[in-house]
């Protein structure tokens, strides 16, 4: 399909993956803008415990006695224990117990929380960290010392650990949880697509995401594969360092913005991406730019399929050069059932699709195909 536009949006035919559970409308709506296509599928989901009796128990401690600290771990765990306190009844003497104590918070969106709830943080860590709320806690007498960590989708069994070691009293407050995905279908079809290239970028915005991406892809036995994906192809782009983890634990290179927030998440995939697969294609009387799924011209966009695409795609990796139908099979059907009369109707798509620009694709008889461009 040719598109008449002026200036292309800079993320035109590239398919960025997006696993977020919460917030996820407007991250696809931030990539869209764009024009990236989106496949949005969340590999985990958020369970709300506002109603669970855990989290209730857990308060009434909280209140039962003074406290001496009280850990905000992350912004929408703190609001969600408030309003919990709310419905309870509780929410004034929670806030008076708070306000009694010495409130410490991980990064920006804690410390907004918390301070939208009028309460004021004495402590809050650069670097995003709970290892750094730690250490800071540590530094301290905590012998009798009574702690309330609000936790943040997973028990922070270290943290609390490490506090009852020297004498604290610690009351573990279970916010929300991280659960299954809603569709476990739809991420082992994210784990196929990426072995198949078929995204650009796989976006994450925390760690347990990761997590469960890679444990889905183990369960197909694909692991290994994924992991060589995200090593060359698909460029895996996280909201910050602590969240890229998991990836940089297997030997993955992996890029996030220096302020972990949704916009400067998508500035980093839009200023980070295209330069990875823009390739120019000189015809000596044109010049195209294949980026992703879409060739660019002046004036114009031509948006191509999936296979059609990622034959183009090969082919450009050595302009000018002949690729044989078998070898075209193994770049771009990547061991998936196919023959070579599937090159052959993959290419008269991709010269249909190009319209105009079709003899950019050239047969060489007997041998394949090569792109008429000027190296």
């Amino acid at each position: 399909m040719v598109t008449r536009t002026g200036a292309a949006e800079p993320l035109v035919g590239l398919t960025v993956g997006v696993t977020a559970a919460r917030r996820r409308d407007e991250l696809v709506t931030l990539l869209e803008r764009r024009g990236a296509k989106v496949v949005g599928t969340p590999t985990m989901s958020i369970v709300p415990l506002r109603e669970d009796h855990v989290l209730r128990l857990a308060t009434e401690r909280c209140l039962a006695q003074p406290l001496d600290f009280v850990v905000a771990t992350t912004g929408v765990g703190w609001r969600g224990w408030m309003n919990a306190a709310e419905g309870w009844g509780r929410s004034t003497e929670l806030l008076r117990a708070c306000d009694a104590a010495t409130v410490i918070s991980r990064g920006p969106k804690a410390t907004g929380a918390v301070r939208a709830s009028g309460l004021r943080e004495m402590y809050s860590p650069g670097s995003e960290a709970n290892d750094e709320l730690l250490h800071w806690l540590l530094a301290r007498d905590l012998r009798g010392r009574r702690i309330a960590v609000q936790e943040h989708g997973a028990p922070l069994d270290g943290f609390a650990a490490a506090l009852r070691e020297r004498g604290a009293e610690v009351i573990e407050l279970p916010v929300y949880r991280w659960g299954p995905p809603e569709d476990p279908a739809a991420v082992r079809r994210l784990v196929e697509q990426v072995i198949r290239r078929d995204l650009h970028a796989l976006t994450f915005t925390s760690a347990p995401a990761i997590g469960a991406f890679l444990e889905t892809a183990g369960e197909l036995g694909r692991r290994d594969e994924v992991l060589a994906a995200l090593r060359s192809e698909v460029l895996p782009v996280c909201i910050g360092g602590i969240c890229a983890k998991p990836l940089l634990d297997e030997g993955v290179e992996t890029v996030w913005p220096e302020r972990g927030r949704l916009g400067a998440l998508v500035r980093t995939v839009t200023e980070t991406l295209p330069g990875r697969v823009r390739r120019e294609l000189n015809t000596g009387t044109d010049r195209l730019v294949l980026q992703g799924n879409a060739v660019l011209f002046q004036g114009g966009v031509i948006s191509l399929s999936p296979v059609p695409a990622a034959v183009l795609r090969a082919l450009a990796e050595k302009p000018g050069w002949v690729l044989s139908r078998a070898e075209l099979l193994r770049r771009v059907w990547r061991g998936a059932s196919a023959d070579e009369h599937a090159v052959e109707a993959a290419v008269a798509r991709l010269r249909s699709a190009l319209g105009p620009h079709k003899g950019l694709i050239k047969t060489v008889t007997k041998r394949g195909y090569r792109l008429a461009v000027a190296v």
